[in-house]
């Protein structure tokens, strides 16, 4: 039925004059309002894009902004020392410092309080904060810097925490570890019975030190064991340094052992039980400000280029952590 339609329309088309012109102006104009549709779907979730990015931005801005409202009156200002410390966590050296330096810009800052709830990492992001903090004290004596404790402060983050005038913590909060880890994995044994040969090319004698698929070697072992054991006295001295006379040495005291809250200010590790309320009203500003450091938009969302890469290469550096 439908093809006869088509064929008498088409027959009476053919019988007018013009019919030609008449089919083409149809035709440019369904194309031109295909163009309009398309138009305006296009602005449509151009806007949505729009609408989602501002949006995006409203949450990554209004720490920022909350910051810039409450540092009006008097207050003490709490930044997150909080999971994993590495270059590539929020936890890292540049957002802390640059935390710590907003704090400290602010005039009304009284005190600053670390929030400390991490099991440790880089020795190198944990040394970089441990020496910002030593440099505001002096340059800053008056503005106390306390580390209030919540779960876990061992490792690199006792490494930071160490540098402040006081550490505050829970009964059960955990605390310590100052010691250095390197581990890795073996797959010879597993690679054999599988029948798989290693096939590896090096230029430099030690280039594939540690490689997980190639047998250990002796010299290798303790030239990695020589070099964690200077890390771990780097700690050492960091730790001693911070603390000084505060700490009751034990033989145990930087064998990598954990203490509770409360035997942990028994030792000297840790001062006093205390949260970040009873620090702030001890400190004069019961006003809380968190200056954390928030990570850019453009890290968020770009997926950092390379990373994979850049992993791969680090993987020997990262093996050495302070956790």
């Amino acid at each position: 039925m439908d093809n006869q339609q088509d064929n008498q329309v088409n027959s009476n088309l053919a019988q007018k004059p013009g019919w030609e012109r008449e089919i083409v102006e149809k035709l440019a104009f369904a194309a031109i309002n295909e163009q309009k549709k398309a138009r305006r779907w296009s602005i449509f979730f151009k806007s949505l894009m729009f609408l989602y990015l501002l949006a995006v931005f409203g949450v990554l801005m209004y720490p920022k902004i909350k910051n810039d409202v409450g540092s009006g009156n008097d207050h003490t200002a709490i930044i997150s020392v909080v999971g994993m410390i590495a270059e590539d966590q929020p936890a890292n050296a540049d957002s802390i410092i640059q935390s710590l330096r907003d704090a400290v810009k602010d005039k009304h800052t009284k005190g600053i309080i670390l929030h400390a709830n991490s099991p440790g990492g880089s020795p190198v992001q944990s040394s970089y904060v441990h020496e910002e903090i030593k440099a505001i004290k002096k340059e800053h004596p008056g503005l106390p810097i306390y580390t209030v404790v919540s779960d876990i402060c061992a490792s690199g983050c006792y490494f930071i925490a160490s540098a402040s005038d006081k550490i505050f913590v829970n009964p059960s909060s955990l605390v310590g570890s100052i010691g250095v880890i390197m581990d890795g994995f073996g797959f010879v044994d597993i690679m054999q019975k599988l029948g798989v040969e290693r096939r590896l090319l090096i230029a430099g004698a030690h280039k594939a030190m540690l490689d997980p698929f190639s047998p250990s070697k002796p010299d290798e072992n303790q030239f990695m064991q020589g070099l964690i054991d200077q890390v771990h006295q780097q700690f050492i001295a960091a730790v001693k340094g911070g603390r000084g006379n505060k700490l009751k040495e034990t033989p145990d005291m930087f064998s990598g052992l954990v203490w509770t809250g409360e035997e942990s200010i028994k030792l000297g590790v840790a001062d006093a039980v205390g949260t970040q309320d009873s620090v702030a009203k001890a400190i004069g500003a019961e006003k809380l400000v968190d200056f954390t450091e928030q990570s850019r938009l453009l890290d968020k969302l770009a997926g950092k280029l390379g990373t994979s890469f850049g992993h791969a290469i680090n993987d020997l550096a990262k093996g050495i952590t302070l956790r």
